[in-house]
């Protein structure tokens, strides 16, 4: 080999290398950021709260008055309590990331353990722990904002012998209402574009002459796969949200046209990964199966598919990332507004709607958008062997070449 062939195969390697290095370097560069960013706040209770906080106004029952009220067990160092009232308040992180005051003991016989409701409803109520402390309104002294933080609410409280209002809230902030809108698009979308997909690719590839006409198709399939995703969301816009409108309870985006709009970007994806993995099975499979006495549809639906499910299965995992990741087709067929109550009918957000919910905040949410694209790693990464494991196990059974 000459010296010139050796410095050009080493200019190349070099550059392969380098391109490999870049690559892998800004995906942990990414990873990095996310997690370093958003572990903090991952907790149970991100998943399983609610978004919205359920807020109550409250003032004191008649004769109710101020005492002495010792704990009853030993507080923690960062709680500060008044045992004129039998409160104990502390400093915490709620699960948006901001800097809260909450409840964190009330004594049995504290006055705040019998509450008159201001607000709507009749029942009385009564602080509890974890519960955030908003405000302390007085008659003849500024109220205690728990944006001084819980030492400055004690001691301001110790300085009182009634209050005139009390403002308390829920812990808000969670994403279970996200989770169950993604859970429920993919499943939505895949039983809308899977079957569509899948017969279509069965068909270009097996059943369909090879002429114009169907290359013409299969271009025009690929070129589908290069339209913006926000185009798309305004095709749901302008045909799927009426139709759902017109056929359902809906008055607006909501999760069926969703699904329909996210099914159409997941076709193309679907039709080309498919009939790839069709054209893999080597043709002697056909050729056995039709020389048996089998028919071409039988041959198809019991020799070829079972041997292309490796590839089915790869274009499952493709279409579940893809509806996880979309965000701007959402954000027009489905709508932005953040729920609890999930219906099919209804506005709802995906973790990834609700990621660009975060970040148009003033100032942006990064912590809790971090979070949540970790949340959304995970669930992939647990989709995807879940699929892995069913594509091993279906092969098994129908025999398949991996």
């Amino acid at each position: 080999m000459s010296n010139k062939r050796r410095i050009k195969d080493g200019i190349l390697q070099g550059i392969t290398y380098f391109a490999s290095f870049f690559s892998i370097a800004a995906l942990l560069l990414i990873i990095g950021f996310v997690f370093l960013n958003g572990f903090k706040l991952l907790n149970w209770d991100l998943i399983t709260h609610n978004y919205e906080a359920v807020s109550h106004i409250a003032d004191l029952k008649e004769g109710s008055i101020p005492g002495i009220y010792e704990p009853t067990r030993t507080l923690a160092d960062d709680v500060y309590y008044s045992t004129k009232w039998g409160l104990g308040l502390k400093d915490d992180i709620n699960l948006q990331g901001k800097t809260v005051v909450v409840v964190s003991y009330v004594h049995p016989d504290s006055p705040f353990m019998m509450l008159n409701n201001k607000g709507v409803g009749e029942e009385d109520l009564y602080l509890s722990t974890d519960f955030e402390i908003i405000r302390i309104a007085f008659d003849d002294a500024a109220s205690a904002l728990s944006v001084y933080g819980s030492e400055n609410m004690i001691n301001i409280l110790d300085g009182q012998d009634s209050f005139r209002e009390l403002e308390f809230a829920t812990s808000g902030g969670g994403i279970r209402g996200s989770i169950i809108t993604t859970l429920y698009l993919i499943g939505l979308t895949l039983i809308i574009a899977l079957p569509i997909g899948i017969g279509s690719a069965i068909y270009l590839n097996e059943y369909a002459p090879n002429n114009k006409l169907t290359r013409l198709i299969r271009s025009l399939i690929e070129t589908l796969t290069g339209i913006p995703s926000i185009i798309y969301g305004l095709m749901g816009l302008a045909i799927f949200v009426p139709i759902t409108v017109k056929l359902t309870s809906a008055t607006g985006g909501n999760l069926i046209s969703g699904a329909m709009t996210l099914a159409v970007i997941l076709l193309p994806i679907v039709i080309r990964t498919t009939e790839e993995s069709l054209k893999v099975v080597p043709d002697d499979y056909r050729y056995a199966s039709l020389a048996l006495g089998a028919s071409k549809t039988q041959t198809t639906f019991k020799v070829i598919l079972p041997n292309a499910l490796s590839g089915i299965l790869t274009a499952t995992i493709l279409a579940i990332g893809r509806i996880i990741g979309e965000s701007a087709a959402l954000v027009f067929a489905i709508g932005t507004a953040i729920k609890d109550e999930i219906s099919l009918t209804d506005k709802s957000t995906s973790l990834a709607v609700h990621i660009w919910s975060m970040m148009t905040d003033e100032p942006a949410n990064i912590e809790l958008s971090t979070t949540i694209a970790i949340i959304i790693l995970i669930i992939v990464l647990t989709l995807n062997i879940t699929v892995k494991l069913l594509s091993r196990k279906m092969m098994r059974k129908f025999g398949a070449n991996a």
